[in-house]
């Protein structure tokens, strides 16, 4: 896959707590510069509209835990919208998925769905879940006329990682070949976490992914073969 192909398929991120306006206007150079899409805080969804409108925006609800009520969800994507933002990545509650409550993480994605006419993906959070309940939220997201699965926030990962490390384990945080393969069987997924090199993307796409989410967006172009 050459870099005109690949770049497309990118959300070039930038979602760190420390993430300024001047972050946020450097991510939108590379994107414009390599053809990439923003992923991008929602706060900085207006000014990031103005500053480069050719740019397709990818911002975040309910970030990072899931844990905000439907109606601020709701709220937050219908504000983003109209700021600008072409698509929205929502994160489910994980809480309530574990707990069997898979009526209302459907309703609540059901909620911001129809509120906006632009595209919603739906982060599972795949390193707090067993394939089961990767299944049930992938089903819950379908259910909810969502476009798209995504892996994870990242942040999750990270926890779960240091976890790993603690306990002399081998880490496995990230996105993963098998996660991407199981809910591609659902519907287009944003591989998101961990994907930092060509090989990684290449790896994600080849298993089913449409999307990638990453703050190394540059660097995976950069490493495209000759």
């Amino acid at each position: 896959m050459d870099r005109s192909e690949l770049a497309p398929l990118i959300d070039h991120t930038v979602l760190g707590p420390e993430t300024s306006i001047a972050d946020v206007r450097r991510v939108l150079d590379e994107a414009r510069e390599y053809g990439m899409n923003a992923c991008i805080p929602p706060y900085a969804v207006e000014a990031a509209a103005d500053y480069a409108p050719d740019v397709t925006l990818v911002t975040v609800i309910g970030f990072p835990h899931g844990q905000h009520s439907a109606a601020a969800k709701r709220r937050e994507g219908v504000l983003a919208w109209k700021a600008g933002a072409d698509e929205l990545d929502v994160v489910i509650n994980v809480g309530r998925l574990k707990a069997g409550e898979d009526d209302v993480v459907r309703a609540e994605l059901a909620e911001l769905t129809a509120a906006v006419p632009i595209p919603v993906k739906v982060i599972i959070e795949t390193a707090l879940l067993t394939d089961e309940e990767k299944h049930r939220a992938c089903e819950a997201a379908v259910a909810a006329d969502a476009a798209m699965v995504k892996t994870s926030t990242g942040f999750a990962n990270s926890v779960v990682s240091e976890k790993q490390r603690a306990n002399g384990e081998a880490v496995s945080g990230g996105a993963t070949v098998a996660d991407v393969e199981l809910m591609s069987d659902y519907l287009p997924v944003k591989a998101s976490g961990g994907v930092g090199s060509y090989d990684e993307a290449v790896a994600m796409l080849e298993a089913g992914a449409e999307r990638i989410g990453a703050s190394s967006g540059v660097a995976i172009l950069e490493g495209t073969p000759e």
